[in-house]
């Protein structure tokens, strides 16, 4: 790819998808640790195993468990936050014996896996993950090496992964596996489980492992036919001998099955990155990103708070855009039934993907290595697709900076398309695009060229345009006698929030953007930021235009209006922020947004 290399950085590692609360426990550098290296994609990998996860680029996550049937509540309180958390003594702290003995109650009699593999199906969806153990230690299968599963344990007395499994493969799905193959609060020697037996012996984790890990495991592995993904997660301080032992099982028993690096030490076949984050620049290699359609991995009977069928969309497409694969999760209720309303979105978001799956499947990063302000770009043969997410009503769709011929332009609807004109100014392409979206959802204009998209060449900074808001984020700036950084919080339980920032500044420190304005003129300044008291900050232009500000600070990411920055030329053009007055050390800046005034 001849991209510009400023926007093919690696993204920092992200968070661990429901084993988020080791980054209370650990430091930064044992997080990372955790995870081992990401893996570099393969043209061997690709046309072999990874395939599916490769070309795919969308599959369905379910949570699934003894958590369900708790559904956020225990003792008639309930618990806000992710809720197959909680057992854990950071919620609920239930005694393992207590917590197990919920399992009496536990009878998903809604369960029905074919009409969840068709909605997966329906929704454009390529395979399914399900989780066979959670940290709680219950396995959703028929394990002949614990009696604490649904088919001993419960009334409900069926391997629901059987049925699950069955579906899958007859509707022609991937499907996987998730397994907790370190975390087990139940499992004596199990991490962070109990540390004696019944019989109150010592036990290690070794005798977890070989007395339930490694034995589950090859039970997931051998008796549910060919799978094509073992899901594991949070490998913490596992020992590496019995990280590379399982993966070796894993390998000999299911040799098409893909593990992602959540396994540990480096053994898996691609990356997953942060939970409930979409990266905001291309990275190169074989990755996911896990995502959940409400708050919640597992039901909880309070987080109605489900994205709609855009957001899905736009959020499968900017993951595509950056170069992964999207796992999006759903939670079946203590009935066995997903929610109806994420239900309703995902097949509306799924009828959108039966029109234009040439956006997703197959299709290939951004040129740009970013989100652009209406929306986003995915490549595929000689043609590259913009997905407007956010439509012009003045009839105008700018793109900065391609360098390529163009063969032609149409604005596809559904399976015929409507050529359309543009123009080129400078280093603007202008698409004369109609005054109304032709799509409620996303709409999207195929640009074909005339050699393949993986030789596309962009020369050019992120834009300044004329008719949309413009973001610039802190990770594409030049960042001097400052720090810039990656950060993360809990809000609700469990639900991370993720930024790149700049903190800690010293009396000189500057966060600069380059950019290519393609109109000059006046543009509304507003900064995001966080801190404490009141700040002033300085902006600066290569032209001398200057916007000094107080506003107050708080603990939240807010933009807050600076003033009137005006671009005198078109062109390209540097933007200085430095922060004049505050706390150098909490002062948080995150971005900086420019909105023409018309």
């Amino acid at each position: 790819m001849k991209n510009v290399t400023k926007f093919l950085l690696l993204f920092l590692t992200g968070i661990i998808l429901n084993g988020t609360l080791y980054s209370q426990i650990k430091g930064e550098k044992e997080m990372d640790e955790m995870w081992g290296d990401d893996q570099v994609k393969t043209d061997a990998l690709k046309e072999g195993k990874g395939k599916l996860f490769d070309e795919g680029n969308y599959g369905m996550f379910i949570h699934w468990g003894l958590f369900s049937n708790l559904g956020g509540i225990w003792e008639d309180k309930t618990y806000y936050g992710i809720g197959e958390w909680i057992m854990n003594p950071r919620v609920a702290n239930i005694p393992p014996k207590e917590y197990m003995e919920t399992a009496k109650n536990f009878n998903p009699v809604d369960f029905d896996a074919k009409k969840i593999a068709k909605l997966a199906k329906d929704a454009g969806m390529k395979y399914i993950i399900i989780t066979s153990k959670h940290h709680e230690g219950f396995a959703m299968f028929d394990s002949k090496v614990s009696d604490f599963d649904i088919v001993d344990a419960t009334p409900f007395a069926r391997d629901p992964m059987n049925e699950l499994a069955d579906a899958c493969h007859e509707l022609g799905l991937g499907f996987g596996f998730y397994y907790s193959h370190n975390q087990d609060w139940t499992a004596p020697g199990g991490g962070n489980g109990p540390s004696v037996d019944e019989n109150g012996n010592e036990t290690s984790f070794k005798d977890y492992f070989y007395n339930k890990c490694k034995p589950q495991v090859k039970e997931i592995c051998s008796n549910y036919g060919e799978i094509d993904f073992v899901w594991f997660d949070t490998p913490g301080d596992m020992p590496k001998e019995y990280v590379v032992e399982l993966a070796d099982m894993v390998r000999e028993l299911q040799p098409n099955a893909m593990m992602c690096s959540r396994v540990g030490y480096g053994m898996g076949d691609y990356a997953s990155k942060g939970d409930m984050e979409v990266p905001t620049q291309n990275i190169p290699g074989l990755w996911e990103t896990a995502d959940t359609n409400n708050d919640s991995w597992s039901y909880a009977w309070y987080d109605n708070n489900f994205k709609s069928p855009k957001m899905i969309l736009s959020r499968l497409i900017e993951t595509v855009g950056r170069g992964g694969t999207y796992l999006f999760n759903v939670g079946p209720d203590s009935k066995g039934a997903i929610p109806e309303i994420g239900i309703e979105f995902l097949e509306e978001s799924g009828t959108w993907l039966k029109k234009y799956p040439q956006v997703v499947y197959a299709a290939g990063p951004s040129p740009w290595g970013h989100k652009l302000p209406w929306g986003d770009v995915t490549t595929k043969d000689k043609s590259l697709f913009l997905s407007v997410f956010d439509w012009p009503t003045d009839g105008k769709l700018y793109l900065p900076g391609l360098e390529n011929e163009i063969e032609s332009v149409v604005l596809l609807k559904g399976n015929t398309s409507v050529p359309i004109t543009y123009t080129k100014e400078k280093d603007w392409l202008v698409f004369n695009t109609p005054y109304e979206a032709p799509e409620a959802l996303i709409s999207v204009i195929e640009v074909k060229l005339k050699n393949k998209a993986e030789d596309v060449v962009v020369n050019s900074p992120i834009g300044v345009y004329p008719n949309s808001d413009t973001v610039l984020l802190s990770e594409f700036s030049e960042v001097r006698n400052a720090e810039e950084k990656s950060i993360k919080w809990m809000e609700k339980f469990g639900e991370w929030k993720h930024v790149n920032q700049v903190s800690n500044w010293e009396a000189n420190g500057t966060v600069t953007w380059e950019v290519n304005v393609q109109n000059p003129g006046y543009y509304y300044l507003e900064l995001c930021y966080s801190g404490e008291g009141r700040l002033v900050w300085k902006t600066v232009t290569d032209e001398g235009v200057m916007v000094q500000n107080q506003q107050a600070a708080t603990e939240k990411y807010i933009f807050y209006n600076m003033g009137i920055l005006e671009f005198k030329t078109p062109g390209k053009h540097t933007i200085t922020v430095s922060l004049v007055e505050g706390d150098k050390e909490t002062s948080s800046l995150k971005s900086l947004a420019l909105k023409p005034i018309h």
